[in-house]
């Protein structure tokens, strides 16, 4: 997601009161999606972590596979969906937590009519990644966090979009990792370093874990990574690549 301070303005959908928009902030109108049970296959995988850790290019890698095999897929990509969903906030906390909240929303109403979602969006902050979380619980809605756990290091290296570069010399504020934090998830269903695996690997892997979300026989236990790393041999990515 771009980290660049943004000049905030009031939106039609929603208004951010100057103290918090935890309590008071208005909620999207009821719809049927709301009310009826999910379609069966429909889930949502979120990859949370630093700005170029990996996030997109292993969520569009997979969305290719998926679609392959006939698999209905939306990619809600951060630097897509902020400019049209949240172009009125800047990134504050609280604005950024109102942008995770907005982009967890649609992500559950489309899952829940057979979608599968992947998003891949920062969201820092372990508060605003809960919310998501307990609104998928408390719809049915199968739901995972892919933390893409690719060092600040690594990421700094690959500087994508050229925004920790910016950020070192003060030209933007902040760029998560740099002078704003990651709070890093304790309850990820699935942790990826990609500078240790490679893309296939990781497509691979997240591809698992959105087919146990799928075993509706199994739902009612909790899913545990040792049960899918004991029986995935680990290809680490080769020093030369």
């Amino acid at each position: 997601m771009s980290a660049r301070n943004q000049t905030t303005t009031k939106h039609p959908m929603e208004t951010v009161p100057q103290s918090t928009a935890t309590s008071t902030e208005a909620k999207p109108p009821a719809s049927v999606a709301d009310t009826e049970q999910p379609h069966a296959g429909g889930a949502t995988l979120w990859f949370t972590g630093l700005p170029s850790s990996g996030k997109s290019t292993i969520a569009y890698a997979l969305a290719r596979q998926l679609r392959a095999e006939g698999r209905r897929v939306q990619v809600l990509d951060g630097d897509e969906v902020r400019p049209r969903l949240s172009a009125e906030l800047g990134f504050s906390r609280e604005h950024r937590d109102i942008n995770v909240r907005r982009i967890g929303w649609v992500a559950r109403l489309l899952a829940a009519h057979g979608v599968v979602v992947l998003v891949p969006v920062i969201a820092p902050y372990a508060q605003a990644r809960q919310v998501v979380r307990d609104d998928h619980a408390a719809a049915a809605v199968p739901y995972a966090e892919v933390h893409v756990a690719t060092s600040l290091e690594v990421a700094e290296a690959r500087d994508v979009k050229g925004l920790y570069a910016k950020a070192r010399r003060g030209e933007i504020q902040s760029l998560t990792g740099v002078d704003d934090p990651y709070e890093q998830p304790r309850t990820a269903e699935l942790v990826l370093d990609t500078a240790a695996l490679d893309l296939e690997m990781s497509v691979e892997m997240s591809q698992a874990l959105l087919t146990r979300r799928y075993d509706r026989s199994a739902s009612c236990r909790p899913w545990s990574p040792s049960r899918f790393t004991s029986s995935v041999k680990w290809r680490r990515r080769s020093p030369s690549r």
